[in-house]
């Protein structure tokens, strides 16, 4: 089934998403020239495109945004979410309503286009983002292939066949390529309005991160609370971490399937279990632990993914407003004795959160980093802070 949701349908087109089904939507292509094969997703938050596109958890997928207006205030080198810009981690792909205008703000370096044409996107405006929206809502996550030709010219068959062929994300282990390659040292503190980002000073902890595909602003707030952060690939061992005398272990969110990255890191993460040092883990880091505990995880149909979403948190009866993005999630009926639901969605009822009973052990699906709320859930890196003083016999702090 071919298929124009263009207004502008006697135009050529030069862009193309064509999906495991063979329906193909017309487009006008920017960002890079070539294609790409992903999981199609939409994102309904209404700002951080740059922060979305770069997140590393979006390796392997084309993100679809729903809020018509994405570019206008143009890139910058501040927004970056991923450890390593190189190596280009992040979406494959971005699909947007309206055409990207130029840039309007004073913090912008860089024009969308030119800034999706460096960091290797294909992207494609002029769509009906809605009708894609409801596509996924009622069908799941496709699989597709986005192409850009500024030609137009297309091998429409190969395009359907290579969507067609993919695998998807199921059983596909993606942390593997956006983990860091080597162990390093980060200090940079939160972003502070008209001066930047911090450096730190005198850190009052050490907390290893252990990197499937770590957020920036993750480490940013860590260590704006005093900590050391040590930042180690996903495949580092048990005794590795342990002989750095890490105060806390933090495991980050990152890309792809839960239970095929749990094949090595789970075992790392039980023997990490067996010792005192608390434990917090945020998206894919959460699922793991839950895996390590004795739980499972399960393929959404939609997936989570926007700024939007209201978490209740059981612990303090309170409700955020919180970011998230994940196509996975934690079986709240796999979970075994001993482990409790913390958080939960109040939008689907699907499991946010969990901690282990009577242990510094705690993690969360959603993304406190992000500041959708803007700030409500920094308290969970107060908390995570709070467990390390508590273990030192140290005055803890105010959650909120």
């Amino acid at each position: 089934m071919a298929t124009s949701t263009a207004p502008w349908a006697s135009e050529k087109p030069t862009a193309l998403l064509v999906l495991a089904d063979g329906t193909v939507i017309e487009g006008r292509g920017l960002g890079a020239i070539g294609s790409a094969v992903a999981e199609v997703c939409f994102n309904t938050a209404l700002t951080g495109y740059e922060e979305i596109l770069t997140d590393p958890s979006y390796t392997g997928q084309i993100v679809t945004f729903t809020f018509p207006h994405i570019g206008n205030i143009g890139t910058n080198d501040e927004d970056l979410e991923d450890l390593t810009p190189a190596a280009r981690h992040g979406a494959v792909g971005a699909v947007f309503k309206a055409d990207v205008t130029a840039p309007s703000n004073y913090r912008a370096r860089e024009h969308l286009d030119a800034w999706l044409k460096r960091r290797g996107i294909v992207a494609m405006s002029g769509i009906d983002t809605r009708a894609l929206t409801a596509l996924v809502r009622e069908k799941g996550t496709p699989n597709a292939v986005i192409a850009h030709a500024p030609d137009g010219v297309f091998d429409i068959d190969d395009l359907k066949a290579r969507a067609a062929a993919w695998s998807g994300l199921v059983g596909l282990d993606l942390a593997k390529d956006v983990t860091s390659g080597q162990s390093s040292v980060w200090s940079e503190t939160p972003w502070v309005w008209n001066e930047g980002f911090g450096e730190q000073a005198g850190p009052s902890m050490h907390v290893v991160a252990i990197d499937y595909g770590v957020k920036r602003n993750i480490l940013r707030l860590l260590a704006g609370l005093g900590a050391k952060v040590t930042v180690v690939p996903a495949s580092t061992g048990a005794d590795e971490i342990l002989a750095m005398q890490p105060d806390g272990i933090f495991l980050s969110n990152g890309p792809g399937d839960p239970a095929a990255t749990g094949e090595y890191a789970v075992p790392v993460i039980r023997d990490l279990l067996k010792t005192e040092i608390p434990v917090f883990g945020i998206c894919l880091g959460h699922q793991m632990l839950a895996l390590a505990l004795g739980g499972k995880t399960e393929k959404m149909h939609q997936g989570h993914h926007g700024a939007n979403h209201p978490v209740k948190d059981h612990t303090t009866g309170k409700v955020e407003i919180v970011s998230m993005n994940h196509g996975f999630a934690v079986d709240a009926e796999s979970l075994p004795d001993g482990v409790e639901e913390t958080h939960v969605s109040l939008f689907d009822g699907s499991n946010c959160g969990i901690a282990l009973t009577g242990r510094p052990v705690f993690s969360v699906q959603h993304h406190p980093e992000a500041s959708p709320g803007p700030q409500d859930s920094h308290y969970l890196f107060r908390r995570f802070v709070n467990l390390i003083h508590q273990r030192r016999g140290e005055p803890v702090l105010a959650e909120r």
